[in-house]
């Protein structure tokens, strides 16, 4: 029942979702300081980040949390406008710098790798108001605020995650509208916004890659967020085909240009130019990557981290009517087994962590695997009590024994969500992630363990689940 040794045990946060201070110190404000001030109910009782956790002046708090864990690693995001106010390095906010060499400094001394992502959701205001993720100038201005924190914290930060969920993002953000700046281009944002993220990605890999390794001897990857789909009926030809169009989507659709060869999945460029011609556009909404770009995106990861939480079911679902939407060009449909337990969104299935792994492991030639992000969250806001969040827990880590010890999957790092509950986005403080408890009623935000905070800092301590069976 033990993991490797050296295996890492980690937890994770994000800027917005717990630092507050959101205009502290000349911080300059981010699209979500915008998109929450302006309200209409777009957030769980229009609840904002402004202080959330206050992990800006609880930076000690936050440090007795891990050291209570006993965690090997800790993966938190930089936030952009807190060092760079208007996303440029015109101005350097020399409080911001000093705030994250704390934080870097104070984990070193204690033992702790820390895992730096570049960029959580949280983008620069001024920044998207130049166009932001749609326009191809976000580009230049990622990697220059890449090669600044590679130069400002590299010497002693060794695990860079460029992006965060860059494939829900762009979604969530630039398709849908549900996050900043909220504005619906259903169909053609979302594709937009991928085909630069992937750009900004890979530019900033090469320039640490040309830069700053040799010296920092460092890895640069980005953290994709992957379900596991099943066949609604397994037995439907079609339906097992929908599977590999919404994995190709979804996963892939980063993967397979990072990690294989610069380009997206045929499948999704198929589907997109099919339903593009439909629709009466004269070209594929899905935008091309130059030969030239390919072969700068091919390669640009040094290890692949991934992100997952749940399961779901897909059937083929034609879209006879043309309609626009990422979900509708994959034409599938996907959704729970009712035989699921859930809590929110996600659904209870632990098993789909050890498959993920293993289709990672066999569609990307074997590569070293950090699990960045996992976790469920806890409804009952006045309970300490998360027996039934543990048990989660505790499936998940006999499945990556699984996969680790039957499948050989190559995994090296497990990351939980999250460190303290947090603004989880649209979810605001009704989502429950944290292994500590965070009143936010009260001004001194106190942290308070769950109980699977003894829980997993046992598993820590025996690098294993003994006694855990």
């Amino acid at each position: 029942m033990a993991f490797p040794e050296g295996f890492g045990w980690g937890a994770a946060t994000a800027a917005y979702q717990v630092e507050g201070g959101w205009d502290a110190d000349g911080k300059g404000p981010s699209v979500w300081d915008t998109f929450t001030h302006q309200g209409g109910e777009r957030v769980f009782k229009n609840q904002t980040g402004d202080v959330a956790c206050s992990s800006y002046t609880l930076w000690e708090d936050d440090l007795k949390c891990i050291k209570q864990l006993g965690l090997t690693h800790y993966r938190f995001s930089l936030s952009w406008s807190r060092l760079l106010p208007d996303g440029t390095t015109g101005f350097i906010n020399q409080k911001g710098v000093e705030y994250y060499n704390k934080i870097i400094d104070d984990l070193l001394k204690n033992g702790i790798k820390p895992i730096v992502t570049l960029f959580h959701f949280d983008l620069p205001q001024a920044l998207e108001d130049k166009g932001g993720w749609l326009s191809e100038t976000i580009v230049e201005y990622f990697d220059k605020y890449a090669q600044f924190c590679f130069r400002t914290f590299g010497d002693r930060v060794k695990l860079w995650i460029t992006l965060n969920e860059p494939n829900m993002f762009a979604l969530l953000s630039y398709d849908l509208g549900i996050f900043p700046p909220g504005v619906p281009r259903l169909g053609t944002g979302g594709y937009q916004a991928v085909h630069n993220l992937i750009k900004a990605h890979a530019r900033s890999w090469h320039s640490y890659d040309s830069l700053f390794r040799k010296e920092q001897k460092g890895m640069v990857s980005l953290s994709i967020l992957a379900g596991w789909v099943e066949p609604a009926d397994p037995n439907s030809a079609s339906d097992r085909e929908a599977v590999k169009r919404a994995m190709a989507f979804h996963l892939d659709l980063f993967a397979k240009p990072i990690f294989t060869d610069g380009d997206y999945p045929e499948v999704v460029k198929s589907q997109i130019a099919s339903m593009s011609k439909k629709q009466g556009y004269p070209s594929s909404r899905l935008p091309k990557f130059t030969e030239e770009e390919k072969k700068m995106i091919k390669g640009t990861a040094d290890f692949f981290a991934v992100q997952y939480y749940t399961s779901r079911l897909v059937r083929h679902k034609e879209n006879k009517k043309g309609e626009p939407g990422a979900m509708q060009d994959a034409e599938v449909e996907i959704f729970p087994d009712p035989s699921w337990a859930n809590v929110d969104w996600v659904h209870l299935v632990p098993w789909g962590i050890r498959k993920l792994l293993k289709y990672v492991m066999e569609t990307y030639n074997n590569p070293v695997i950090y699990i960045t992000e996992n976790g469920l969250p806890h409804n009952d806001l006045t309970s300490l009590d998360d027996t039934q969040r543990w048990e989660y827990f505790r499936q998940i880590f006999q499945e990556l024994l699984k996969a680790i010890q039957l499948d050989k999957v190559n995994l090296q790092v497990y990351c939980a969500w999250s460190l303290l509950d947090n603004f989880e986005w649209t979810q605001g403080y009704n989502s429950r992630f944290g292994f500590f408890h965070v009143n936010f009623d009260d001004p001194a935000r106190p942290r308070v363990p769950y109980s699977s905070a003894k829980e997993y800092a046992k598993i820590i301590r025996n690098n294993g689940l003994e006694g855990h069976q």
